[in-house]
C-alpha cells in the first residue's frame, strides 16, 4: 500500500532555496575561515618560495619549492601582503646568523625576492682571494671534495666542489667553475645593520660582492631563513621531481 505523503513531507520552493542558501553560506564561511587562516601563516610563520636560478647550488637546485620561516628574524614592512609601508624597521628583530640561508629583498629593488647565504655580519671585512673567503683578514676553511655533476640542457659537466666553513664551525658545499672577476676582490667593509650575503655557486652568483647592484643588505629587507625543501621539479627527473629532495631540511 502506498503510503501518501503528508504535509511535513513536501518542501515548498522557498524552503528549498533557504536550504540551498544556508549551505552555501555554510561553505563561503568555511572558504572565508580557511584564507584568512592561510593569509596569517604567510603573513606571519610560513612562505612558500621557489629557486628560479642555480645561484645557491648544489644547496638548492632550479625548481626547488622551500618553506622560509618569516619569524625566524622578526617582522618588517616586506613581511606584510604587498610590502604595504605600514611601518619602519623590524619587530621582534632578531639577528641573521653566520651561515644562514635567507630570502630578502633587494636593496636596489624591493620588488624582488632574493636568496643567498649569509657571509658577513655588521662591522666584517670581506675578500675573495683566488677564489678563497676571506674574513677579516682570515682564509675560511676550504676543502676539496668530490666533483659536482651539473646537468645542463640535456648534457653533464663537472664542476669543482669545496666544503667551506665559516669561524662559527656553520660548514656547506660551494661550486668553483674557474677563473672569474669575483674570485679575486678588494676589501668589502659591512655597514652597520647590513649584511653580506653570496651564494654558494660562486662564480654564477649575482651577489654582495656586486657592490652597485646588490652590495650590502639592511636587516629590515631581510623576509625570512630558508627551513625545508617540501617540492622539486626537475623534467629529467623520474615524473619530473626530484623525489630524493622531497622535505630536505636547508642547511
Amino acid at each position: 500500500m502506498t503510503r501518501q505523503a503528508n504535509s511535513s513531507d513536501r518542501r515548498s520552493p522557498r524552503d528549498t532555496a533557504r536550504g540551498l542558501w544556508r549551505s552555501v553560506s555554510e561553505l563561503l564561511r568555511v572558504v572565508a575561515h580557511a584564507l584568512i587562516l592561510a593569509l596569517l601563516v604567510r603573513t606571519f610563520l610560513y612562505q612558500p618560495f621557489n629557486i628560479p636560478s642555480g645561484s645557491m647550488m648544489n644547496t638548492l637546485l632550479i625548481g626547488d619549492y622551500l618553506f622560509v620561516s618569516k619569524f625566524s628574524y622578526g617582522y618588517s614592512r616586506f613581511s606584510l601582503p604587498f610590502s604595504l609601508p605600514l611601518f619602519s624597521g623590524r619587530f621582534f628583530s632578531d639577528e641573521p646568523e653566520r651561515g644562514d640561508v635567507a630570502v630578502f629583498r633587494l636593496p636596489r629593488d624591493t620588488s624582488v625576492d632574493y636568496i643567498k647565504r649569509v657571509i658577513g655580519l655588521p662591522g666584517d671585512q670581506i675578500q675573495m682571494i683566488d677564489g678563497a673567503l676571506h674574513i677579516n683578514g682570515e682564509p675560511a676553511g676550504r676543502e676539496r671534495v668530490a666533483d659536482a655533476v651539473v646537468t645542463l640542457h640535456g648534457q653533464q659537466r663537472r664542476i669543482h666542489r669545496y666544503r667551506e666553513t665559516l669561524p662559527n664551525g656553520v660548514s656547506y658545499f660551494t661550486l668553483d667553475d674557474g677563473n672569474r672577476p669575483l674570485d679575486n676582490t678588494r676589501v668589502y667593509v659591512v655597514p652597520e645593520g647590513h649584511y653580506f650575503m653570496m651564494g654558494d655557486n660562486r662564480d654564477n652568483s649575482q651577489d654582495s660582492r656586486v657592490w652597485d647592484k646588490v652590495g650590502p643588505v639592511p636587516l629590515e629587507n631581510f623576509i625570512g631563513r630558508a627551513q625545508i625543501i617540501f617540492f622539486s621539479v626537475d623534467d629529467e627527473a623520474p615524473l619530473g621531481v626530484r623525489w630524493g629532495r622531497l622535505l630536505d631540511l636547508v642547511d
